[in-house]
């Protein structure tokens, strides 16, 4: 395809109702090594995409405007192709070095789709086969030109994936477990030695009975829960100065080039002046999804990077529906980013609230996702999981909110750099 057939696809796109989603992909760890990058419908709803050559010319459009890396950070970006993709000239616009290209399931392997996958491979383009269920003809035909095979766990027995993942290891290929949806099926996949993982299990509260907080989670609690609660400056600094590793990290902060400070601080009473209430409540929010002792490094937490998203996703919707309210850009924030604590707390979000006063909308966001601030955080859900059917609401949800596509996907893009830079600078 030629720049000028690319640009009347991309004019195309713009004129319609989209939404772009990243779904984290993670290592053994729980680690994200990944994201698949996918743009679908808003108003036909998330899996209603009959033109790939235009979903893909899309991805790339919308991946484009903010910088592929701003995007998805240095992790790869997992795309569907499918064969009017993969025989057209829009592949050499796509950065080899940070693509994988999944072909996908439906299509039709011939003699010249695999002449076609050889020459992108030998130029140095990855494969992945998307959503294997079965050792297939069609899979035979490509294996040896694909490094990684994604297998749709969904339905299958324990039996048949065990078979298709020892028979898959012996061609020495990478194994992707795709729907992964709770902590067992994770569990299973990764006891018959799959590579990666990939599903919002991660993202899901598992509530355990009795189970104690770290002193650094408590001490956070309690800090937010004196902020929330307006208490004095020297009651915040005395918690903090309980707390060696949070002092540390707190002079860190403050001393850090982004501040932009040109003196050192060296005192807690000094830090707490210069970073001011607002965003000593941003950073402990953050912080508590990024505790050392964790398994996996803090820079690739899959929550602290869906929260970080999530937080400055509803901060600036608030930005766009009442601007200039402070204070409504502060709660949406804060509900985005609490929204996901019970999952890492392992708590219900019932006993957490218990723990911290929270305002009445704040409340009713997080446990009915009610509210102005309820809708905002349904339709960063309802991003995040395309695949779900309940997700063909997001077209109703923007028109409630006051939303165009193309605000909401701007928006979106800005949230997704920004949670890049903060998993690096707590990493």
């Amino acid at each position: 395809m030629a720049p000028s057939a690319l640009d009347d696809v991309l004019r195309t796109q713009r004129a319609r109702d989209f939404f772009l989603a990243r779904q984290p992909i993670l290592d053994r760890d729980q680690g994200i090594v990944a994201y698949e990058l996918l743009f679908r419908s808003a108003a036909a709803g998330p899996a209603n995409v009959t033109d790939n050559l235009a979903a893909t010319a899309s991805v790339i459009a919308h991946a484009a405007e903010l910088g592929m890396e701003n995007v998805i950070g240095a992790s790869p970006g997992f795309l569907n192709v499918d064969a009017a993709v993969l025989m057209n000239d829009i592949v050499p616009f796509l950065p080899k070095e940070k693509v994988v290209l999944e072909i996908l399931e439906t299509v039709q392997v011939t003699d010249d789709l695999v002449a076609r996958v050889a020459e992108l491979a030998q130029a140095g383009y990855v494969f992945a086969l998307d959503d294997v269920v079965a050792n297939s003809e069609n899979v035979q035909k490509l294996l040896s030109l694909v490094d990684i095979i994604k297998v749709d766990i969904s339905g299958m027995k324990h039996g048949d994936l065990g078979a298709l993942c020892a028979h898959f290891k012996t061609q020495n290929k990478k194994l992707l477990a795709e729907k992964v949806e709770n902590v067992a099926q994770f569990q299973t996949c990764l006891d018959l030695g799959f590579d990666y993982f990939q599903g919002y299990y991660f993202a899901k509260p598992l509530v355990l009975t009795g189970r104690k907080l770290s002193p650094s989670q408590l001490t956070i609690m309690h800090l937010m829960g004196l902020l929330l609660s307006d208490a004095a400056t020297a009651d915040i600094e005395r918690t903090i100065k309980r707390d060696a590793s949070l002092g540390l990290s707190l002079l860190r902060l403050v001393n850090s080039a982004g501040i932009g400070l040109t003196q050192r601080i060296d005192t807690i009473g000094q830090a707490l002046i210069v970073l001011g209430r607002r965003q000593l409540q941003r950073w402990l929010q953050i912080l508590l999804y990024a505790e050392p002792g964790k398994r996996c490094n803090a820079a690739a937490s899959p929550l602290l990077h869906l929260a970080t998203t999530r937080g400055k996703l509803l901060e600036l919707m608030a930005e766009r529906i009442k601007p200039g309210n402070r204070n409504t850009v502060d709660i949406a924030f804060t509900i985005g980013i609490m929204s996901l604590m019970d999952a890492l707390l392992g708590q219900s979000m019932n006993e957490l609230l218990e723990q911290i006063s929270v305002a009445d909308e704040v409340r009713e966001a997080l446990l009915s996702r009610s509210g102005i601030y309820g809708d905002m955080l349904k339709l960063a859900e309802c991003t995040e999981h395309v695949e779900r059917s309940n997700c063909s609401q997001v077209a109703e949800l923007l028109e409630k909110l006051h939303l165009s596509s193309d605000e909401f996907n701007a928006l979106e893009l800005t949230a997704f750099q920004w949670s890049e830079s903060v998993s690096r600078s707590t990493g």
